[in-house]
């Protein structure tokens, strides 16, 4: 599963933090091997199409946010669907995908990547305003706290939990109760803080066709 994921990154030419703090180290095959699996490092590649760009970006957004084709599908159909009702389709893409409960408890520091999240979601892991949600597609409004299951924040793995989140930023939409263990959404994602390396609006050429 970690060199499926590394080459997920090698394959799309952009580091998508897969595996959380292990991308920021040097043992990340991005820093190692910055070119695609498969290939030897001098060897000439050919450019894209545009086709193949707008594929690439495509790609790189669904591994980032760990969705299913289908998933991603149904986001950029509705956002389609409100050009020119919004101001900005781009933002409003990003909010809704940073709005998922899974990408909100990563951002929280709870879990060490998108695809844990989802995994200790499924397992009915977290509370959002004192009730159970295991969907890791939950839209998390302003105003909800999310918070760990009391029986499972027992669980050995999360014991060191309040002394690892001391050195966690989250976003500034996100306010983090690390003696608590519980997190608050105070605020709506913005695109700058985001800043995602990926060509939003090369996607929407793509699902355009």
């Amino acid at each position: 599963m970690l060199n499926s994921k590394c080459k997920i990154c090698r394959r799309l030419g952009q580091k998508l933090f897969l595996k959380g703090e292990r991308c920021l180290t040097p043992k990340c095959p991005m820093v190692k091997r910055p070119y695609p699996p498969g290939q030897k490092r001098k060897r000439r590649i050919s450019p894209l199409s545009e086709y193949g760009k707008e594929l690439r970006e495509k790609q790189k957004l669904k591994n980032w946010y760990n969705l299913r084709e289908t998933q991603l599908r149904k986001y950029i159909k509705e956002v389609l669907k409100k050009r020119g009702k919004v101001e900005d389709p781009a933002t409003f893409l990003i909010k809704k995908l940073e709005s998922r409960l899974d990408n909100v408890i990563f951002r929280l520091g709870f879990a060490r990547s998108r695809a844990q999240a989802k995994e200790l979601i499924s397992h009915g892991y977290f509370l959002v305003n004192e009730k159970k949600v295991n969907i890791p597609s939950y839209r998390v409004k302003k105003g909800e706290r999310i918070s760990f299951l009391p029986q499972k924040r027992k669980k050995k793995i999360f014991q060191d939990f309040p002394s690892i989140l001391k050195k966690h930023q989250p976003p500034s939409w996100l306010e983090l109760d690390i003696n608590k263990l519980e997190g608050k959404i105070t605020g709506e994602p913005s695109s700058e803080e985001v800043a995602l390396p990926i060509e939003i609006p090369a996607i929407f050429e793509f699902y355009s066709r």
